[in-house]
């Protein structure tokens, strides 16, 4: 049965709604919670019990949520979707306040590997994570922030002034690629007046000493709190202009951060679907939701780190019962791939032209950038076909390096594993485009995964 359920309007509102991973996660964990999953927590002694749907989150920037069958037992085998929330963006810094020549700027550090030069002229603003503190206690709460207004710009010098621009465009990303966020005044500097009597150790240097006052009380007005109250906070630039499903025939998804949240959703979404099923798998369902992997993934919410390695202990305590599990695992690593772009047609293999809407792409790299493997990619091949879907195949030219997933690094694990991903256009970009048909695509061979794959299989499984 294909799934026609999920479609790109429905993940134009979820790329829109999550600007950072911290938002991402709220909204998948509130996706979740809608399909009927219980939360349960990592410091949790948990009692799953047959048949049950879970999820848990990591330091609320990573997620995994999975359904057990009716059958489970320690030992069963584990289906996952793989996938990460970052995107490359400008991350603001712990200590921010600029000014020059009569205006505020903020300092900013790059984060992953982004096209940079599409950030400037464009309508910014801010989103993150921000902790919140009671003055003179040591109470604090963690505050979700996005400012909707365009508030920060990174403006282009005048070609008048650079005629040479247009041949060969450079800039230094640590002194012309600062943000503006407004002009100078003795009241926009000004710390509003404490509302509450200062008690306890003080904090220095304090944040109004490290960040510019109104950027302060721009985040205090959006979370209803006041200025001296915000104690830190982890905050990234997005582009303000909202994600869009366009093209002639509305056949392109417009948007930041397709890579890789389009697949993010997607995952989310197949794993709700799959509560619904007819079919019932005798496997764990799983889908992994990791940070940091535009930075290497070698952090404790990344795929380097401990939280799928931890949940497969879980399921699966004791070693024999841990390898079993493995040897009836499968996990497909979704992260979005390159498609062909007819003016730099030099830059693609022969045989390897994705195209936009032409089906879920196979990514294969004989270095193990990808972790592909001919057995993993027939299996891919057999469960989009079960559910009418097109299979295409991507891999690099010889003289061009090549990037990377969590795939690699999760199949260390023992798990088979096998890189796939829908084509766009500009990956990295501040704006990014993808199909508005593979959104479906996505969530139905994911779907297939879920409803089982050891039956495609048979004996070419056995070692």
């Amino acid at each position: 049965m294909v799934s026609t359920k999920v479609t790109a309007s429905k993940a134009v509102a979820f790329l829109n709604g999550s600007p950072t991973p911290f938002h991402a996660v709220r909204n998948a964990s509130a996706r979740l919670e809608e399909a009927g999953f219980t939360r349960i927590r990592e410091t949790d002694q948990w009692e799953l019990k047959p048949g049950g749907r879970y999820y848990y989150t990591r330091e609320q920037r990573s997620l995994i949520a999975f359904t057990l069958p009716q059958g489970w037992k320690a030992g069963t085998g584990v289906s996952i979707v793989a996938t990460h929330t970052d995107s490359p963006n400008l991350r603001i810094r712990p200590v921010s306040n600029k000014t020059s020549s009569g205006y505020l700027q903020v300092a900013v550090e790059t984060y992953g590997g982004g096209l940079w030069h599409t950030w400037f002229d464009r309508d910014l603003s801010v989103a993150g994570r921000v902790v919140v503190a009671t003055p003179g206690t040591t109470q604090f709460q963690t505050k979700l922030v996005k400012v909707e207004r365009p508030l920060i710009r990174i403006p282009n010098l005048a070609i008048h002034l650079d005629r040479t621009i247009n041949d060969q465009f450079k800039f230094n990303k640590e002194t012309e690629f600062i943000p503006f966020l407004g002009v100078l005044s003795e009241e926009l500097n000004k710390m509003p007046e404490p509302k509450y009597e200062e008690k306890g150790p003080q904090i220095k240097p304090a944040p109004s000493e490290r960040h510019h006052p109104a950027l302060l009380a721009v985040l205090a007005e959006e979370m209803s709190c006041a200025p001296e109250e915000i104690n830190d906070f982890e905050l990234a630039l997005y582009d303000t202009n909202p994600s869009t499903v366009g093209g002639l025939q509305n056949e392109f998804v417009f948007s930041p951060r397709l890579d890789n949240l389009m697949s993010t959703f997607c995952a989310l979404e197949a794993i709700c679907e799959s509560v619904t099923l007819e079919k019932k798998t005798d496997n764990v369902n799983c889908i992994a939701m990791f940070d940091h992997e535009e930075i290497g993934s070698a952090s404790g919410v990344g795929a380097q780190g401990s939280l799928l390695p931890s949940f497969l202990s879980r399921l699966s305590p004791t070693p024999e019962q841990h390898a079993h599990s493995v040897a009836r695992s499968m996990l497909i690593s979704a992260d979005m791939t390159h498609a062909f772009h007819p003016s730099y047609a030099s830059k693609y293999q022969d045989g390897h032209r994705t195209m936009i809407n032409g089906g879920m792409v196979i990514k294969t790299n004989a270095n193990q950038r990808y972790a592909t493997e001919a057995i993993g990619a027939w299996v891919v091949r057999r469960l989009a076909a079960r559910r009418g879907g097109a299979i295409q195949d991507y891999e690099g030219r010889n003289d061009m390096p090549c990037g990377s997933t969590v795939g690699p690094l999760l199949s260390q694990l023992g798990l088979r594993t096998v890189d796939v991903g829908a084509p766009m256009w500009s990956m990295h970009s501040v704006r990014e485009t993808c199909g508005a048909h593979d959104v479906p695509a996505a969530v139905n061979l994911f779907l297939a995964l879920f409803e089982g794959w050891r039956d495609e299989v048979g004996e070419l499984m056995v070692d």
